[in-house]
């Protein structure tokens, strides 16, 4: 009897150290990992969010907030630009998603970071359509003026002092998508 008890417990023992290895803090995946648009958050497109780093694919890391899980990576270590281009109405949709979002404290870094994210996945899906990036005229030219008032620096302290352009930017892009929706669709 005290074999089979034995035995149990050791079995017992395993099963719980090879769940505490798998879900320890260490087994969170590190880098950049697939982000989806923010339209619906398991699409499966691929967008900068969200940001790498930021936009869903921290959400999807940490279950919808990059501060419950592991810290989402540093802009430095993700680059947005690397993630290939989508199509325009998901690209669409993921900057869509970000319209009910705020800069609230503990999360302003991330949305911010996401909207920046979601208009340069919406820019160069536009410029990689097949219809021309002379079919997007003004998204264009918004993004690549909000890029100029910028100057290159997307860090958060930056995008927090042009907070008022960025979401300038991504409104007036939502009313010229939402007025020429053949356009994308």
């Amino acid at each position: 009897m005290f074999t089979s008890t034995a035995r149990g417990a050791a079995i017992v023992v395993a099963a719980l150290a090879a769940l505490t290895v798998s879900c320890g803090p260490g087994s969170q995946q590190a880098g950049p990992t697939a982000p989806t648009t923010a339209g619906s958050a398991t699409t499966g497109a691929t967008s900068p969010a969200t940001s790498p780093g930021t936009g869903a694919a921290a959400e999807a890391t940490t279950g919808g907030s990059p501060s419950a899980g592991a810290p989402a990576p540093s802009a430095a270590a993700v680059d947005p630009a690397a993630a290939p281009p989508v199509k325009v109405r998901d690209a669409f949709a993921g900057l869509q998603a970000t319209l009910g979002g705020s800069c609230t404290p503990g999360e302003c870094a991330f949305f911010l970071g996401r909207v920046y994210d979601e208009l340069h996945q919406l820019d160069r899906s536009m410029k990689a359509d097949p219809k021309g990036p002379g079919h997007f005229p003004e998204p264009i030219a918004l993004v690549a003026k909000l890029d100029a008032e910028l100057a290159g620096d997307r860090s958060f302290d930056n995008l927090k002092e042009h907070q008022g352009v960025l979401l300038g930017t991504r409104d007036k892009i939502n009313t010229w998508m939402q007025g020429h929706p053949d356009d994308y669709r």
